[in-house]
């Protein structure tokens, strides 16, 4: 008899999953304040938004810009993020790395894993 999978026993089983990738060999972890505006950088980056520097330091969820400012130059060092040009040779433009891209891409295969309830 099959028991039956309630929807937190599927966030649960992601996790696990996400977890196990974190400890396979590729970018060096993120405290969890990187991890935020990381997420952030991917959701603005799925909504084909442009997100600079300054943006990121002008905004208060992740306080000061000079926490801001020295965590994304900590994400730039670790390979999460690059600094791209923009018309304004004083902007730089945010963007997630390929390593990164593929990350995510590890997560969502996760997901779907958990989802379908293979192990």
């Amino acid at each position: 008899m099959k028991r039956s999978t309630r929807p937190a026993d599927i966030y649960l089983r992601f996790l696990q999953l996400a977890e196990a990738i974190r400890g396979l060999p590729s970018l060096p972890p993120l405290d969890p304040l990187e991890e935020r505006i990381l997420s952030f950088i991917a959701r603005a980056s799925q909504d084909n938004l442009r997100l600079s520097v300054r943006d990121m330091m002008g905004n208060d969820e992740f306080g000061s810009p000079a926490t801001v400012h020295s965590r994304l130059k900590s994400m730039r060092e670790k390979g999460w993020i690059m600094l791209s040009d923009t018309e304004d040779t004083r902007r730089k433009q945010i963007e997630l790395t390929q390593a990164a891209l593929l990350h995510f891409d590890k997560l969502s295969k996760c997901l779907v894993q958990a989802a379908s309830g293979n192990r």
